[in-house]
């Protein structure tokens, strides 16, 4: 019985001394300031504090600070958010890519040939919002946070935690104790100009940063003793790198906060000041580097933080066993909308109550929602209802209808160009659009288009275009038998194309487009060349009818990695302004392009496409014509290495492509590539489009991918000429 005894007093003594050196051990707070991707060093004072055994209590942070310091108190260890940032693609993170795989026809056709948008209201020219929404960092968030999604007060983390947030009304600091844990995070992180602000309880906050980049003070309201503080933010500039106004304004900016700086730096138990000048907030390929010196910055003053140690070593995040990635969504609200449906917004995202969601297939609804233009703000949250989710939708509807855009481009063919586009949403009709491009240059060109947009009914549209080009055409059997013309070394063509269409089309399985219509079309060709003859070949008008059916799931238009793309289309012509050699026509044509990723940086592309004439007509300017590289494909153009621009002319031919493609450093490309085809008259009418390839052509290219479209070098040769081309070319091709 006194051995029990003894026992039981023994335990209680030392649960009663544990509790006491619990009781007396300070507590430890830590602050993170801000300061873009200078503040991945805040991974590198964690990794130092977990190897020093010290429990962190409190954390507070701004900007970077609360990115880094929200996912250590959600119960990351310094491990994991090492992970999380080296595999992370910042590029893809701090911009709105949209996937083409979640943009509508209209808007894959049109969207890539524009390198600047504007918007345009009143007859007045504004600048962006932002240059992002911060969709896809929120995304990401959210997914990493899915543990404490349900969680309102930031105290009932596993580490209690703060970060601050400026009202931008007001001028105000915010504090962010409670709420939607990544959602405040995304709002004391979300720098002016770059990403939108966020809206909470009514208020339009962004960056922490701008009132207070460093929360000591805050912290230490929290119940901290001993404050361990990081410092990432820049240093005010010398004369010598004040030179000019930008560099300026942000010196007046940083004057204040350096000011008070200072007395926070006193304040500070154990300050921790990584040798990061030679980085910027935007030096995020550099974040293994900054993570180091975060490292080295600590053990500097590594005794004094391992003498707050108790052998503390915090747990791996459990990810509750693998199902982090997955939702349960119950029920979806969403705030009321003047123009827009719920029907309409629950069709863009893809999903209903009642299903299992990943974090994957939200990103690809709110990407869908994105890619309409139709919202200027996109946020969402989660409500736990029993075992499951409730999907809350809070979308700002875009006031903005009307917008400029503008492109660059040259290449051999059609030489420079500058586009300007007037972009205009609900000009007579709710769902409509009308876009106007005008193109001055070496060629002046332009294009109309107006489109209802009646989603999977059929909608319906209207386009106008007209295109022209200049070319010296080499004189050859075909070309002399084209034009009717001998003697001549070579012709000074201009081409012109006046064109007209009306059209229905439908999205037929959410997968295929299928188009309709009538098309009204002037051609005419002339040439300077031949001064004592009439120098117009051409000047016919032609009505036809056509039908078009297209699959694209290419994820890259110039640089495709994966996807296929099918078009085809059916063309015949009913009238022509020259009834005395008319006949009626028919064009068939198909391609289809498959591009395959052979590893990461390696894609196969193949390409297969014909086309053939029905009908006993002569009508030679419709023929399948190739040559050159990468045009702005009309009528029945197309591009062939080893030849020059219209080379080779046949009413009936079959091609094939294949382009092996490398690209290193992100966005620069090298690619082979070889093409092959049998082109001519009545092609198909016997086995003469199997036989061996007629012509052949061979090009090695670079391309880069830049701000305002690919660059793209191409040196291509045949080995039936002997000739050697080399094309160039900048911008999206309009």
């Amino acid at each position: 019985m006194k051995n029990y005894f003894l026992l039981l007093l023994l335990l209680f003594l030392g649960f009663q001394n544990a509790f006491a050196q619990e009781k007396e051990r300070p507590k430890i707070g830590l602050v993170l300031s801000g300061g873009g991707a200078k503040g991945l060093a805040h991974i590198g004072v964690l990794k130092a504090i977990e190897e020093a055994g010290v429990k962190i209590d409190f954390i507070g942070g701004t900007s970077m600070g609360a990115i880094v310091g929200g996912l250590y108190a959600s119960g990351y260890n310094a491990s994991q958010i090492d992970s999380i940032f080296k595999v992370s693609d910042f590029d893809q993170l701090l911009k709105d890519y949209i996937p083409r795989s979640s943009k509508n026809f209209y808007e894959k056709e049109n969207d890539e040939k524009y390198a600047l948008v504007l918007p345009f209201d009143k007859w007045k020219v504004g600048l962006p919002y932002a240059y992002s929404k911060g969709l896809n960092i929120y995304g990401l968030l959210n997914k990493l946070l899915h543990n404490d999604r349900h969680e309102r007060n930031f105290n009932e983390l596993p580490t209690p935690f703060l970060c601050i947030a400026t009202d931008i009304e007001t001028g105000k600091q915010i504090v962010l104790d409670h709420g939607y844990l990544a959602q405040a995070i995304m709002a004391s992180a979300t720098f002016p100009s770059l990403f939108s602000p966020i809206v909470i309880d009514d208020k339009l906050l962004i960056d922490g940063g701008v009132v207070n980049n460093y929360p000591i003070d805050e912290v230490k309201k929290l119940g901290a003793d001993i404050i361990i503080g990081v410092d990432v933010q820049s240093g005010l500039k010398s004369r010598q790198e004040l030179n000019n106004a930008t560099r300026i304004l942000v010196q007046i900016s940083n004057l204040q906060m350096m000011d008070n700086m200072e007395a926070k730096k006193e304040r500070t138990d154990i300050y921790i000041k990584p040798d990061i000048s030679e980085y910027s907030v935007i030096s995020f390929s550099d974040g293994v580097e900054i993570i180091k010196k975060g490292e080295e910055a600590s053990f500097v003053v590594y005794e004094k933080i391992k003498a707050l140690g108790t052998n503390y070593s915090k747990p791996k995040l459990g990810l509750c066993e693998g199902k982090m990635d997955t939702l349960s969504i119950a029920e979806i609200q969403i705030n009321p909308l003047k123009n827009y449906t719920r029907a309409y917004v629950i069709g863009k995202l893809g999903f209903r109550p009642g299903i299992k969601l990943t974090y994957d297939e939200l990103k690809t609804g709110i990407d869908n929602l994105n890619a309409t233009q139709n919202f200027s703000a996109i946020g969402y949250s989660f409500e736990k209802k029993d075992q499951a989710d409730i999907f809350k939708l809070n979308l700002v509807e875009n006031p903005i209808k009307s917008f400029l855009r503008f492109g660059l481009h040259y290449d051999n063919l059609y030489k420079s160009g500058v586009l300007i586009n007037v972009n205009k949403k609900k000009l007579i009709l709710k769902n409509d659009v009308a876009s106007l491009d005008v193109i001055l240059g070496d060629n002046i060109r332009y294009n109309f288009d107006y489109y209802v947009d009646n989603g999977f009914y059929w909608s319906f549209g209207f386009k106008s275009q007209f295109n022209s080009f200049n070319k010296n055409v080499v004189a050859t059997e075909q070309t002399n038998s084209l034009f009717g013309i001998q003697g001549l070394k070579s012709i000074n063509l201009d081409f012109s194309d006046f064109s007209n269409q009306a059209y229905i089309q439908t999205i037929f399985k959410q997968k295929f487009i299928i188009r309709a219509g009538v098309e009204v079309k002037n051609i005419k060709i002339d040439s300077e060349t031949i001064d004592n003859l009439n120098s117009v070949f051409r000047a016919n008008n032609f009505l036809s009818v056509f039908g078009h059916l297209k699959y694209d799931s290419l994820d890259n238009f110039y640089f495709p990695h994966e996807g296929w793309q099918f078009t085809g289309s059916v063309q015949s012509f009913l009238y022509s302004s020259r009834k005395e050699d008319f006949t009626k026509f028919t064009y068939l044509k198909s391609e289809f392009v498959y591009a395959l990723p052979i590893s990461n940086r390696v894609t196969a592309q193949a390409k297969i496409s014909g086309g053939l004439a029905i009908g006993e007509g002569e009508n030679p300017y419709f023929d399948f014509i190739l040559g050159g590289y990468g045009f702005n494909k009309i009528n029945n153009f197309d591009s062939f290495y080893g030849y020059d621009f219209l080379s080779l002319y046949g009413n009936s031919f079959v091609k094939s492509d294949l382009v092996i493609d490398y690209r290193f450093y992100k966005k620069h490309h090298l690619n082979i590539g070889g093409n092959f085809a049998n082109i001519g008259n009545k092609l198909f009418d016997s086995d003469a489009w199997l036989e061996k390839p007629n012509f052949t052509g061979y090009a090695l290219g670079y391309g880069l991918e830049t701000i305002v479209g690919p660059l793209e070098i191409k040196h291509s040769w045949s080995p039936e000429t002997k000739e050697h081309y080399t094309w160039f070319s900048i911008g999206y091709w309009f």
